[in-house]
């Protein structure tokens, strides 16, 4: 484990439609006091130009970690999955499902796709915060995650 004041800022894309998810999540990562950078896409192919640097997102920071719904428009969350761990460039980077479906064949198919972890939203807003801030916890201060580049 590390120590808090070893911790570097982390960067995270975080790929969600919904705005009350995005400041539910933005108030439990600041709770937390997470050293963050957090970006956010609000679709699949939102996403994936921020990921692949193209267009106005040429200058986006690649992600420490993405937190990733999989209903959002243009282009759902497995598909935005499953493009993620196909590609050499991107696939080194841990993804986390946040969403809202708790479907056994939601699971099966996000594991199958090589997500990280899959996690179902809480519908209460403590509960919400309190999983944000256990991702954290984990993930941003457990694990050790790679530098990509």
């Amino acid at each position: 484990m590390f120590d808090a004041d070893e911790r570097c800022p982390v960067d995270i894309l975080l790929v969600e439609d919904n705005p009350g998810d995005v400041r539910l999540t933005v108030e439990a990562l600041r709770e937390s006091k997470v050293l963050a950078n957090l970006q956010v896409a609000r679709d699949g192919i939102e996403a994936l130009a921020m990921l692949r640097r193209e267009g106005p997102h040429a200058d986006a920071r690649r992600p420490d970690l993405i937190l990733l719904d999989l209903n959002l428009p243009r282009l759902d969350g497995r598909q935005v999955l499953e493009t993620i761990k196909a590609d050499t460039d991107l696939r080194q980077i841990p993804v986390v499902i946040l969403t809202t479906s708790a479907a056994e064949q939601d699971i099966l198919q996000a594991y199958n796709l090589h997500a990280n972890c899959y996690i179902t939203k809480p519908v209460d807003m403590d509960q919400f915060i309190r999983v944000v801030q256990a991702i954290d916890n984990f993930w941003l201060t457990v694990v050790r995650l790679p530098k990509i580049d």
